[in-house]
């Protein structure tokens, strides 16, 4: 793959995956740790109301840029890739994706300094971002939120208070970070 970078246009160039990931107020039970013998007693609801986190997160340098809206379409994310874009515009950003149906590119304007690279198909262990979802997940379990503003407010809370080594951390993979250390060399 090769990619033709204007470098009077843009300071820098990242590597970011990106995902989508739902959050409802249907209680996910998980594990407790208690006496032995001793069940835990978990608050339970079984409401249906969810809304999406749009996520891209770089293992270079731990930067994420995190959108939470209701729903998963072409639009929505056309309209993810403006807003991603003009965050650090100076940035030329690598974002890799899977290829959800609402992912498909035909008619939507990419943003210029947005190249999109999927991963195969069915391979969702080649997004490191499925693990950033896991670890808010593993946080997520056995809570039980009164309000959608209660839920929301949960999940920003959570995504603000990831710092960067975090991310890096959980996101990162040496094939990932030397591939693209050595395609900035060259």
């Amino acid at each position: 793959m090769r990619i033709s970078l204007n470098k009077d246009k843009y300071s820098s160039v990242n590597l970011y995956f990106q995902d989508e990931a739902r959050f409802g107020m249907m209680t996910h039970l998980g594990r407790y740790l208690t006496a032995s013998g001793i069940k835990p007693i978990v608050s339970y609801q079984h409401v249906f109301k969810t809304t999406y986190l749009y996520g891209s997160y770089s293992p270079i340098n731990g930067d994420s840029f995190v959108w939470e809206i209701n729903g998963v379409n072409t639009t929505i994310f056309e309209s993810y890739l403006k807003e991603f874009s003009q965050y650090k515009p100076n940035e030329y950003k690598i974002v890799v994706i899977d290829n959800a149906g609402f992912h498909s590119t035909k008619n939507i304007e990419i943003p210029e300094n947005i190249f999109l690279l999927r991963i195969p198909p069915y391979a969702p262990e080649l997004n490191p971002c499925e693990q950033i979802w896991q670890y808010i997940k593993n946080r997520y379990k056995n809570k039980r939120f009164k309000t959608m503003k209660k839920l929301t407010e949960w999940l920003h809370n959570m995504v603000n208070k990831m710092s960067p080594e975090t991310i890096k951390s959980i996101t990162g993979n040496y094939h990932y970070t030397n591939a693209f250390n050595a395609t900035l060399k060259n």
